[in-house]
């Protein structure tokens, strides 16, 4: 079971430390995909070359001094905690002529390459001396990521490939089946759960649940957020018990740091995590520990267990499955 968070960026709202609170206190690791210029202060914002964009561009805010260093705070706490740092990129562009979605596997080494600088050369970039060092090397714990959007990883993946990551986490709608590996990565996809009250399936992040439920609107109408909060939970939680009674495969859950119809999403997984935790054989792991963990694995087996559909039971039960 992964939890993971695109942007990773603290804002004053208490969000980032209240998410490390309960995975400590549920033994979790999770994946933080930090933003790089979230590191960047607005004043050197032309420091950022965009790819197809003008410099400075950005489709997300840069954050205020205070809340970079709120940001720092937090990602260096993740870090020292167990928990991964992947990369969300920069700019976050989803449309038009310089969406990702058009982007070259240069480009995308162009914009990997100025997260990489963002995050490794903060203290030049604010000319701050009295905060510590992030405790960690970006260049080496750098293995996986998430496209803005869930665009453009026909061009990533080239990139990506070459400069030695291990997954990608950009892939939209996959089902809950056992991962494989394309282009020699890792594809660990969000995946389509059900959504109680409909026949179609919803992809298992905050922001396609309030698509669906509020249309878009990051303030729907409040007398229906209590109910939105409940189908949104239960969301989650049918796509892990889907996973968990039947063929096992790892779940991933994707999330922003957001107040959204009054925080009911940020409420929602909270409650999520809470029904998972401390259930027999369920692990709460980074995208990191579990490709770590896939590549130790015999390939003949998970090959066998990728041989299993969405909601499928292994014939016989488990034992006489794995050694058939």
């Amino acid at each position: 079971m992964v939890f993971s968070w695109d942007g990773a960026g603290e804002v004053g709202n208490g969000l980032f430390p209240r998410f490390l609170d309960l995975a400590r206190d549920h033994g979790a690791a999770m994946t933080f995909f930090l933003s790089g210029i979230y590191l960047l202060p607005e004043s050197k914002k032309t420091l950022y070359r965009p790819p197809r964009n003008r410099p400075g561009a950005s489709d997300i805010g840069y954050l205020t001094d205070a809340h970079i260093r709120e940001t720092l705070e937090n990602v260096g706490r993740a870090w020292l905690d167990g928990h991964e740092i992947g990369t969300h990129f920069n700019g976050h562009f989803c449309g038009g002529p310089g969406s990702v979605g058009n982007w070259t596997p240069d480009d995308w080494r162009e914009e990997i390459d100025q997260a990489v600088k963002f995050v490794t050369e903060w203290k030049t970039h604010t000319g701050w001396t009295d905060l510590d060092p992030l405790p960690f090397d970006y260049r080496r714990e750098l293995v996986g990521g998430r496209t803005p959007c869930l665009l453009g990883r026909d061009g990533l993946l080239p990139t990506a490939g070459r400069l030695g990551w291990r997954y990608d986490a950009s892939s939209p709608g996959g089902l809950q089946v056992w991962p494989d590996k394309r282009e020699g990565l890792w594809d660990l996809p969000l995946q389509a759960v059900p959504f109680p009250g409909h026949s179609f399936e919803v992809l298992s992040m905050d922001y396609n649940l309030l698509a669906n439920q509020s249309k878009n609107s990051t303030q729907g109408v409040p007398s229906r957020y209590p109910g939105w909060r409940k189908q949104a939970t239960e969301a989650y939680l049918a796509g892990f018990t889907r996973a968990y009674e039947t063929n096992r495969a790892p779940f991933f859950i994707g999330n922003h740091f957001e107040q959204w119809n009054g925080g009911i999403y940020m409420d929602a997984v909270e409650e999520a995590l809470k029904g998972m935790a401390g259930k027999k054989d369920v692990r709460l792991v980074s995208f990191r520990q579990l490709v770590d963990w896939l590549d130790a694995q015999d390939p003949k087996i998970l090959e066998k267990l990728r041989s299993l559909g969405v909601g499928e039971s292994p014939t016989g039960g488990w034992n006489a499955f794995l050694r058939a």
